[in-house]
């Protein structure tokens, strides 16, 4: 396959093609589900958009992601020949619709099938307050220390209360029966308050430094499930004073960890009368969770950038993907901190970084700052919104709402899941009034040399090569992305990066 980028057309890969129909330039694989056991009663289900990884860290990478495992553990899967699950160490022996099984530190240190509950979980109909107490003492404490890694897991669904420390757990023990038993509701003293915001404080940092309004709901209302003692009398969600208060109490953790972290102490500067204004103060958007990370450990700004030169090397060598990827990882807060801090241009910062601007380096680089895969998160969205897109492009009036009906109707000869994202892309694009003719155009490949003329004089298209005879449903033979550079080398020519 040929792409053109800043002017410069080069080989990406043989028939590579859309898995979402030819939208998006990539390897042509089946995805793959496997069956991941996390516990006992406890299950989910793993897509994988682009086919079993090739190692099984990068497998660990993606139960993470999608299943939001944050401890240590490896992997087991259910081997055909003996019929029990048997130690992974090479993905090769997993197949489609396969059985994968997680087993943390934790499992491994009681012998159990799921996680140990903390004391938070323990029965409120404990028979008496003696055994309760000894279990306190004989659980481990399970939260993680304070790191300077990269935050791994996106904002959970359902929100980890941690586990507070003796005598607040003893508290909260107390409290939870005679609520159980009498309704009584706990009225906790300044200090047991502030012991349960500061240790729920540590725990949102390692999501984010800057959660929403509606993430502090999520905190706050996880906490009274999990202890319904702490409800709020009079309150309409009984947990809004929670929230206010895990707001004022993040603000001050944040000042705590002003001077220690990159992300924070980005933003004090106005206050020690630096060049910074207080309209700029720079914090993560929505979807940033690692928006200015610390260098690893032992690395700095010059061996970091001893790292950068190295890449530039690396980029012109062939089949050198795995060099780069670990590279472009190690030099990651490097990168973030031209980003936010120093503001380059694009065109400075492509010559710099040539290998983010790869496909694979893109999709990698949005997972490192968001925790998300790019791909498969776009695809899912996308078929979620699916049904509602093609009514809303359906209202359009004129004779955009022809074209659309007509692009709509390809869905009725292949009702596919591939067709519906091409066609519900297409008739956004008329709905915006847009000509996706222009931007992606169709050739059989008998035709492709005027394919290839036409490509000489596009800045910017997707050229999708098909076979000769080919029903709707086949893949594309080939797929062509342009997108040519508006730099100019001084003599009117397009400058090839």
């Amino acid at each position: 396959m040929q792409t053109v980028q800043d002017g410069d057309i080069f080989t990406v890969s043989t028939s590579e093609a859309l898995q979402s129909n030819c939208w998006v330039g990539q390897k042509m694989t089946t995805p793959v589900k496997l069956r991941i056991i996390m516990g006992e009663n406890n299950s989910e289900k793993l897509t994988l958009p682009s086919g079993i990884p090739e190692s099984v860290e990068d497998l660990k990478l993606e139960i993470k992601r999608q299943c939001a495992v944050a401890e240590d553990f490896r992997l087991q899967y259910m081997d055909v020949d003996f019929d029990e699950f048997i130690n992974l160490t090479s993905t090769a022996a997993l197949q489609h619709l396969g059985t994968v099984k997680v087993i943390t530190n934790a499992q491994e240190a009681t012998g159990e099938g799921s996680t140990p509950q903390v004391l938070r979980s323990l029965s409120v109909e404990s028979t008496s307050l003696s055994s309760t107490d000894t279990e306190i003492l004989s659980t481990p404490d399970s939260s993680p220390s304070p790191t300077s890694m990269l935050r791994s897991q996106a904002w959970p669904a359902s929100f980890p209360i941690p586990q507070f420390s003796y005598e607040v757990e003893l508290q909260l023990v107390k409290a939870n029966q005679e609520y159980h038993k009498n309704g009584t509701l706990l009225n906790p003293s300044p200090k047991l308050k502030s012991a349960i915001l500061e240790s729920l404080a540590s725990v949102i940092i390692k999501y984010k430094a800057y959660p929403t309004s509606a993430e502090f709901d999520d905190v706050a209302e996880a906490l009274i499930k999990t202890h319904a003692c702490l409800k709020e009398q009079g309150s309409v969600t009984g947990f809004y004073g929670w929230k206010i208060s895990l707001k004022y109490k993040m603000a001050n953790y944040r000042s705590s960890l002003r001077n220690i972290t990159s992300e924070l102490s980005i933003n004090s500067m106005k206050r020690r009368g630096g060049h910074t204004s207080p309209n700029q103060v720079k914090k993560p958007r929505k979807a940033e969770v690692n928006f200015l990370p610390d260098y690893p450990v032992g690395e700095n700004q010059e061996t970091l950038e001893n790292e950068r030169l190295e890449l530039l090397s690396e980029v012109k060598k062939r089949d050198n993907n795995q060099i780069i990827k670990v590279k472009m990882d190690k030099t990651f807060a490097y990168r973030r901190k031209e980003v936010v801090v120093d503001m380059p241009s694009i065109a400075e910062f492509q010559s710099r970084w040539p290998a983010l601007f790869a496909e694979s380096e893109i999709s990698a680089e949005f997972t490192r700052i968001t925790t998300i895969p790019l791909m498969s998160k776009f695809m899912s969205e996308l078929d979620h919104h699916s049904a509602k897109l093609s009514r809303v492009c359906l209202k359009k009036g004129g004779v955009a709402r022809r074209k659309i009906a007509e692009i709509m109707a390809s869905i009725n000869e292949n009702d596919t899941i591939a067709t519906r994202r091409a066609c519900n892309l297409k008739s956004l694009a008329v709905y915006l009034n847009e000509d996706p003719e222009k931007l992606i155009k169709e050739y059989l490949d008998v035709n492709f040399d005027n394919a290839q003329s036409e490509l000489d004089m596009t800045a910017l298209g997707i050229y999708v090569i098909k076979h000769e005879g080919a029903d709707a449903s086949d893949p594309p033979e080939d797929v062509t992305r342009v997108l040519k550079s508006l730099n100019n080398d001084g003599n009117g020519n397009n400058k090839q990066l």
